[in-house]
């Protein structure tokens, strides 16, 4: 469908001139969902298996996905083969549980960007103190740098952006983390968090595929 779009000049604007805006998300079944109902009282019963998938916002499309057959891994441990298609240019945005050391110091040793909520398990150091920006639509926003090395002892500095959200998660947060190795002289602070706000329009594709082509599975 790329080529087409392109051809058509169907192309949205881009979330960042200058760059390929990439999110990455995992889409979970319903628990009811989880497994097949003839192996629902079987504890050994399979689950069905996990999956990533990269949309990209200017497209409407989800251009890569990386499906695994173990229903029981982490989502974390799935971003390694995300890895292979980072390209100097992009811009990834992915949840917390894209947060994991290596995938993280390798967008920026790739020359992408990233807009990436922080996982309470990265390693970090922290480089100067916070100093507030203002509110954002979503709460008080302020910034910070932060050291992070990696498993080579290689050295990044990000900027986090630590929000004081207006209203709780669903999971309950009041606060909230965002790595980024996007220029501050470029990008400000605010604009990131309104990138990160725009993340879930990933999942709002994959609500779209399950409508169109009737996804869900039907037990």
């Amino acid at each position: 469908m790329a080529p087409l779009i392109e051809q058509v000049d169907g192309a949205r604007v881009p979330w960042l001139p200058g760059s390929q805006g990439k999110s990455v998300d995992g889409p979970v079944m319903e628990a009811s969902e989880h497994r097949l109902k003839e192996l629902r009282g079987v504890e050994a019963g399979a689950l069905p298996g996990k999956s990533l998938g990269v949309y990209a916002p200017a497209s409407g499309l989800v251009r890569d996905v990386f499906p695994c057959e173990d229903g029981h891994a982490q989502e974390r441990s799935l971003f390694t083969a995300v890895l292979s298609p980072v390209q100097a240019g992009d811009l990834w945005m992915a949840d917390r549980n894209g947060c994991p050391r290596e995938f993280l110091c390798d967008i920026d040793t790739r020359g992408a960007s990233c807009v990436i909520r922080q996982h309470r398990g990265l390693p970090c150091e922290i480089v100067s103190p916070l100093h507030p920006l203002g509110r954002v639509e979503t709460g008080h926003i302020a910034e910070q740098r932060v050291r992070v090395v990696e498993a080579q002892d290689g050295v990044h500095v990000y900027r986090r952006l630590r929000l004081k959200l207006n209203h709780l998660t669903r999971d309950g947060a009041t606060l909230l983390s965002i790595v980024t190795n996007v220029p501050a002289r470029s990008v400000s602070g605010k604009r990131v968090a309104r990138l990160s706000h725009k993340r879930w329009t990933l999942e709002t594709a994959f609500q779209y595929l399950e409508a169109y082509v009737h996804s869900e599975i039907n037990t």
